[in-house]
C-alpha cells in the first residue's frame, strides 16, 4: 500500500509522526504540503490562482500512491479526486459551524464573501466526492453524517508520540499557576476565555498563564490583562517551549467555546498534568472526567471556581497527572491510530 498524505503547514509535524508510525507497519508514505503541489482561487497567494495541477501529476507519476489522504478541504483534494485516486479526509473540525461563524466574523466584506463561498464548493466536491470521511471524534461523526450520509464515515483519532513530551527544564513561573495552551482563531472558541475573567478575581492566589494567539486576541485579551494574576505569553515554539510550559505550570485548563480534538489536552495529560477542560464536542472523549482532571459545563463559572478548587489539592493533582499519562498511552498513541488507520485500508481499498 503506497499512501500519498497531503496536509496544512501547522499540522506537517504530526502528519510525520503519523506517517513514521505507518511505514512500521508496511505502509509506504510520502508527506507533502499541499499547497506546493496544488493551489488555486481564493488562495492568498494570487500567483497561485492560475496555478496548474502540472506539480501534482508529476508527484502522483513518481510516486504512484494508492490512497492519498488529506488533513483539509482544498484543491489539493480536487487534484486527487480529477486523477481518480481513492480520496480520504481527515476531517478535524465541524467545517460547517466554522463556516457559518466565518461568514458573520471574518468574512463580512463582498469580496471575501465570495471567497468563502469558493471554499465551501472546493469543500463539498472533497466531501461529495472521497472514498472515506475520518472525523476526528465521534461527536464529529455524527455532524457530518447529517450533512453527508451517504459516505463512508469512520472516526480517526488524532494520535500523539508520549515520547515526545517528557519532563524538562520548566519556565520560570509563579506558582500556584494555571496554563491555558490555545489559540484565538475561531471567535466561539476564544471568548469562552472571557469566563476567566468571572473566576480570577476569586483566585488571587493562583496566577493564570495564556499561551496562544490569533486574530482574535484583542476580542479578550485586553479584558483579561485587567487582572494582576493574568499574563499572556503569546504564541510558544513547538514543542520545546510548550513543553517546558506544561513542565512547570500546577495544572492545565482549556475554557473554549467549541472544539472537537484539542491535541494540547492529550499534551498536557502526558506531562501528568491534571486538566480542566469544558465539556463541548469531542473534549469529554479526550479525558476522563474526575480520574485525569475535570469536565466543566460551558459558561457555568461556578462550576469553574468549584472545579480549579479541587484540581490544585496536592493528592488530587499527583493522581489526575498519572492516570492521565496512562490513559493518553493506552488510547492515542500514534502506533495506535496508525493500526486503526491500516486496518481500515486494508478492509476498504
Amino acid at each position: 500500500m503506497r499512501l500519498l498524505i497531503g496536509g496544512s503547514s501547522s499540522k506537517l509535524f504530526h502528519l510525520k509522526e503519523f506517517a513514521g508510525a505507518l511505514e512500521d507497519l508496511g505502509v509506504i508514505t510520502k508527506v507533502v504540503l499541499d499547497v506546493d503541489f496544488s493551489d488555486g482561487f481564493p488562495s492568498r497567494k494570487i500567483s497561485h490562482w492560475f496555478q496548474k495541477d502540472l506539480k501534482f501529476e508529476k508527484l502522483v507519476q513518481e510516486f504512484k500512491p494508492d490512497v492519498i489522504f488529506v488533513d483539509r478541504q482544498r484543491h489539493f483534494g480536487l487534484s486527487a479526486i480529477k486523477s481518480k485516486i481513492p480520496l480520504v479526509i481527515h476531517l478535524r473540525g465541524d467545517f460547517w459551524k466554522e463556516m457559518k461563524m466565518a461568514e458573520h466574523t471574518l468574512y463580512k466584506s463582498f469580496p471575501k464573501k465570495i471567497a468563502l463561498k469558493k471554499w465551501d464548493k472546493i469543500a463539498h466536491n472533497c466531501f461529495k466526492s472521497s472514498k472515506m470521511i475520518l472525523p476526528i471524534c465521534k461527536f464529529l461523526k455524527e455532524r457530518t453524517l447529517e450533512n453527508y450520509p451517504k459516505n463512508n464515515v469512520q472516526v480517526l483519532y488524532q494520535g500523539i508520540n508520549p515520547e515526545n513530551w517528557f519532563k524538562q527544564k520548566g519556565m520560570k513561573l509563579k506558582h500556584p499557576c494555571i496554563g491555558l495552551v490555545q489559540s484565538a482563531n475561531i471567535l466561539e472558541k476564544t471568548k469562552e476565555m472571557l469566563l476567566l475573567t468571572q473566576v480570577m478575581v476569586d483566585f488571587p492566589q493562583i496566577t493564570f498563564y495564556w499561551a496562544g494567539d490569533g486574530p482574535y486576541r484583542n476580542e479578550i485579551l485586553p479584558k483579561l490583562e485587567k487582572f494582576e494574576n493574568f499574563n499572556w505569553l503569546g504564541s510558544l515554539e513547538y514543542p520545546k517551549k510548550i513543553r517546558e510550559f506544561l513542565t512547570e505550570i500546577d495544572a492545565y485548563a482549556l475554557i473554549t467555546g467549541i472544539d472537537m480534538s484539542p491535541l494540547t489536552l492529550l499534551e498536557a495529560q502526558l506531562m501528568e498534568i491534571p486538566v480542566i477542560a469544558t465539556s463541548v464536542g469531542g473534549i469529554p472523549e479526550l479525558m476522563k472526567d474526575k480520574k485525569t482532571g475535570f469536565l466543566v459545563e460551558k459558561g457555568n463559572k461556578e462550576d469553574l471556581k468549584e472545579k480549579i478548587s479541587l484540581i490544585l489539592e496536592e493528592t488530587t493533582s499527583n493522581r489526575m497527572g498519572s492516570e492521565g499519562r496512562k490513559f493518553v498511552i493506552e488510547n492515542f498513541d500514534w502506533k495506535i491510530i496508525a493500526k486503526r488507520f491500516k486496518d481500515m485500508l486494508d478492509q476498504y481499498f
